[in-house]
């Protein structure tokens, strides 16, 4: 569950989000900033781990630190055996991969797959995916033709309680604001920023539709609007 922080050139930030117990942050940061928020990240999740950490399917890498550069390709240890790709897009989000396998497929295989959504991952926790085998680096190769476009996300308020207005980014400029019921937004990612170990195994299990992926997994405005109607966040 996320922490929402606001993005630095925000006009709609509210200190009060500050008290969502989650442990989602927002998208529109540098990896100077990833780094100072992931001391917060940290220091939450040393306490209260919200997901189960899936086994390390790869050879920990006790040096190894993230890059973020665009064309960076992942491989990131799932549940229940399955191993999932994302790759770095040019504004640093990650673009994940409609494919996931038992066994290490090769990265043209894999960047011939579609993507199936695309997420602020926190910099710091990369780095730490890496170093315990959980996270795999496979090289860097052309961005992927979906990546390349513009990238449309959602800023969506916690406060007060119920709010339904909502701001459209396109990449790092807002764009306009809207209903949160609005069909054409349904699809776009909340604007939030996930753990690398904690958030992005579970993630990945709930957009690639298995029937027993957790409830609570936001992500898209649609499955964003169940979780807050669940949790009573919705009035």
């Amino acid at each position: 569950m996320p922490i929402w922080l606001a993005p630095e050139s925000s006009t709609h930030a509210d200190d009060s989000r500050f008290d969502h117990i989650s442990a989602n942050l927002f998208l529109h940061l540098s990896p100077r900033s990833y780094r100072k928020i992931g001391v917060i990240v940290a220091a939450i999740l040393g306490h209260r781990q919200i997901m189960l950490v899936p086994d390390p399917r790869f050879d920990p890498e006790p040096k190894a630190r993230a890059v973020l550069k665009a064309g960076t390709l992942y491989a990131i240890s799932g549940d229940s055996g399955w191993i999932y790709y994302g790759q770095v897009a040019p504004e640093k989000s990650i673009g994940f991969f409609q494919r996931r396998d038992r066994d290490l497929a090769q990265p043209e295989d894999v960047l011939s797959s579609q993507i199936m959504s695309r997420v602020g991952v926190v910099y710091p926790s990369i780095g730490r995916a890496l170093r315990s085998g959980r996270w795999k680096m496979l090289g860097r190769f052309s961005v992927h033709e979906e990546l390349e476009k513009t990238h449309f996300a959602v800023q969506w308020p916690l406060a007060p309680l119920g709010a339904l207005r909502v701001t459209v980014w396109a990449g790092s400029k807002p764009a306009y604001d809207t209903h949160v019921e609005d069909p054409a937004i349904q699809q776009m990612e909340i604007i939030a920023g996930w753990d690398a170990e904690h958030h992005i195994p579970a993630r990945l299990k709930a957009d690639f539709g298995d029937p027993d992926a957790e409830w609570h997994i936001g992500g898209p405005v649609w499955r964003e609007r169940r979780v807050r109607a669940q949790q009573g966040l919705l009035v």
